[in-house]
């Protein structure tokens, strides 16, 4: 679905791709809390298991193009080593998009290697010490820079791997938005800085999308209690996003407008409504009435948009739990409840 959207769905005719990763909840049983461990700020008996999910997600669809899953603790579960399995989704004269995690130099090798441009926002140590007056100068602090390869070789990677990837990399930093960026789009002339600036905004979405995912469709808090079930469980939330998706690109090309500007809630609702008037789901015509409903639909365009990472209504006033359940229960039959929270 994603690849055979118009080109006006593109930027500048090369597909985009978004990647970023999230932590899921998992019920707090035994065969969960040996696969997925809980994280080590969490006491035993008083957390719960986590798993990452990386994903690649299109631009112009919203559609999950791939995901991987993995451990929070212990090697091969960080969002770098999950992206590297996955890197194959991505075609030659493509875009992917990224937050400062992803802006490694050997990500960049890789990328380049397959033909692949990177735009990722510039890591937040490199970024306090980058001086553009370094560098050739593209414009104000816009310049191109040559990084080096990492002296020690990281655990994960090969000897042979290590040898053979180049010894430097150009690459192009420059200031907009507030942000330092870094990417192997160098021209200039052909990609400049307000452009640059606009595509890396558009980054976003997967924030928007994960939140889809976790938060409209219920997948922040897994319920299953066994590993294997757990992970079916997670990828039925991902086939369900990806066929929501398909509903809003079908509406759009219908309603002759992006599925990025239609609601992504306000279709799942349509849905559901027009499963329960149409089980059999055999009415052609009404269908076609269900799209046109939701391309009536359009979300704000509000690119300055800011809001505080705060929430007004107030949570209740239960204490946490810090000790184990069976024991808190065990001081409840014994003491009873506090007053406070009776």
């Amino acid at each position: 679905m994603a690849d055979a959207v118009p080109q006006t769905w593109q930027w500048n005719g090369r597909p985009v791709r978004l990647v970023d990763g999230t932590t899921i909840s998992m019920p707090d049983t035994q065969a969960n809390q040996e696969a997925y461990p809980q994280p080590r700020s969490q006491k035993p008996g008083l957390g719960f298991p986590q798993c990452r999910l990386v994903g690649i997600v299109c631009l112009a669809s919203g559609a999950v193009l791939n995901a991987a899953v993995g451990r929070c603790r212990g090697k091969g579960g960080d969002e770098q080593t999950l992206l590297r399995g996955m890197l194959s989704t991505l075609s030659a004269g493509g875009i992917l998009l990224g937050d400062s995690f992803y802006a490694t130099y050997f990500l960049f090798v890789e990328l380049q290697r397959r033909q692949v441009d990177g735009v990722f926002e510039q890591h937040g140590v490199r970024q306090r010490s980058t001086n553009f007056e370094q560098g050739r100068s593209l414009g104000p602090k816009d310049h191109l820079i040559e990084i080096t390869k990492p002296k020690q070789k990281p655990d994960w990677m090969s000897r042979e791997y290590y040898d053979q990837a180049p010894e430097s990399l150009t690459v192009r930093e420059l200031f907009c938005g507030g942000k330092v960026l870094v990417t192997t789009l160098l021209n200039a002339k052909h990609v400049p800085k307000a452009e640059l600036n606009k595509l890396y905004r558009s980054r976003w979405h997967v924030e928007l999308d994960l939140r889809n995912l976790k938060s409209t469709l219920g997948l922040d808090t897994l319920s299953c209690k066994t590993p294997s079930m757990a992970i079916k469980e997670l990828w039925v939330y991902v086939l369900a996003h990806n066929l929501i998706r398909l509903l809003m690109s079908q509406s759009a090309l219908l309603g002759d407008c992006l599925p990025r500007e239609l609601s992504f809630k306000h279709t799942l609702q349509l849905w559901n409504a027009w499963r329960q008037s149409n089980a059999d789901g055999s009415d052609e015509d009404y269908l076609a009435s269900l799209f046109f409903l939701i391309a009536e639909q359009r979300v704000g365009n509000r690119p300055q948009r800011i809001e505080p990472r705060a929430i007004k209504r107030r949570p209740r006033t239960f204490p946490l739990l810090t000790q184990p359940r069976p024991l808190a229960r065990k001081q409840v039959a014994r003491n009873g409840h506090p007053k406070k929270v009776k």
